[in-house]
């Protein structure tokens, strides 16, 4: 028999995800007298995580107040990192970006290195948002690299090792004492576009992020799935017909991120980076659209497997080569629509993602508050007195 909600995190998992919005409705849920249900919500207002307003007035009496999730009651640190770029932001408990850059990552600096110029440019941001670093409770991040879990089935994504190994959460922890999350950068996009856009609709999506590399996202039954080891989600490297031969990063040839990621295309087209390629596309440049229609042909061939085989709902696609481009895009559903099965696409919508760079912080910030506002993390955070 599953247990009846009765600690003060269970009680703010009501209010912030549910709407329960009363003292009253909360005791008739829980079951829990009103002494117990006000020592409750007493303590989860002094610890800035609820706000209660006074009720509207009507004829009936004095109208109950009404209670709401302050997402002002604290902050989170995101960084979404690529290879050479990076987002950074200072968000709000309810995951609403409050300021945010976008630096360029020193390519000749070490992990540890990077790591300390990522606080001192949160420390920047929260005084641009007015925050001192007290108001932090929790950091997410983005990582290009496969974040594989610190110890054997770890659920969710947790500490993990970072670039090159470097454990985030212990350097973190020195200058803010608080829980660090790091998943991998698809994943943490694929969560930002679901949570955006398709958490009230549907349960199953699979994003496809398509940059100078390519990989993919997997929400199922309406959660991210990162596999036994963190490396779900590796489309990129599956092999695709007539590949030539084509050595990949991986070790293996033929990969569709070999023959089809933005790397082989800049090499295919001379252009000196993806924004030059997208805006030859924009042009009309008939060889680059052809070579970039083809790609998204062979995309598609995976996408058509990985649709076989996972069923989601919808496909998003992310990333610097689906922004505008779309003769990448009409590739992609020419194949997936021909040779993925009438079932699996009877309803399935390929779609460009409509969050772009954003859907990496988003993700971060959902990350993180889905775990700090989890009712256990609260009622432990609460009996720290933190």
């Amino acid at each position: 028999m599953p247990r009846r909600p009765s600690t003060s995190g269970d009680l703010l998992r009501l209010i912030r995800e549910e709407g329960v919005a009363t003292r009253a409705e909360l005791a008739r849920l829980t079951g829990l007298s009103r002494p117990a249900v006000t020592l409750r919500v007493n303590e989860l207002i002094a610890h800035g995580l609820v706000i209660e307003r006074p009720g509207e007035l009507s004829s009936g009496g004095r109208p109950p107040a009404r209670l709401e999730f302050n997402a002002a009651g604290g902050a989170v640190l995101v960084a979404n990192l690529g290879r050479r770029r990076g987002q950074l932001a200072v968000c709000d408990l309810g995951g609403r970006i409050l300021v945010q850059s976008a630096p360029d990552l020193p390519t000749d600096q070490d992990a540890a290195g990077l790591a300390a110029g990522l606080l001192d440019q949160w420390d920047e941001l929260l005084g641009k948002a007015g925050l001192s670093r007290t108001a932090v409770r929790g950091v997410g991040v983005g990582s290009p690299d496969t974040a594989e879990p610190a110890r054997e089935h770890a659920p969710g994504p947790g500490r993990r090792p970072w670039l090159g190994g470097v454990d985030l959460g212990e350097i973190v922890s020195e200058r803010f004492p608080v829980p660090v999350h790091v998943d991998n950068d698809v994943n943490v996009a694929a969560l930002g576009e679901y949570q955006a856009r398709y958490r009230d609709r549907i349960d199953d999506m699979l994003f496809v992020k398509v940059s100078t590399g390519i990989g993919a996202g997997l929400i199922a039954g309406g959660r991210i799935q990162r596999g036994a080891l963190g490396a779900a989600g590796e489309i990129g490297h599956i092999p695709v017909r007539d590949g030539d031969g084509t050595p990949c990063r991986c070790g293996n040839t033929d990969c569709v991120e070999a023959v089809a990621g933005g790397a082989a295309l800049l090499a295919r087209t001379g252009a000196a980076d993806l924004g030059e390629l997208t805006r030859r596309v924009a042009a009309g440049d008939a060889t680059v659209v052809a070579l970039v229609r083809e790609a998204g042909r062979r995309i598609g061939e995976v996408v058509a497997a990985a649709v076989n085989l996972l069923n989601p709902a919808v496909v998003v696609l992310g990333g610097d080569l689906t922004d505008g481009v779309e003769p990448l895009i009409a590739g992609v559903r020419e194949v997936v629509y021909r040779r993925a099965t009438a079932l699996a696409t009877r309803q399935l919508r390929i779609e460009p993602s409509m969050l772009g760079d954003a859907a990496g912080l988003m993700g971060c910030a959902a990350m993180v508050c889905d775990h700090i506002l989890s009712p256990a993390a609260v009622d432990a955070a609460l009996s720290a007195g933190r």
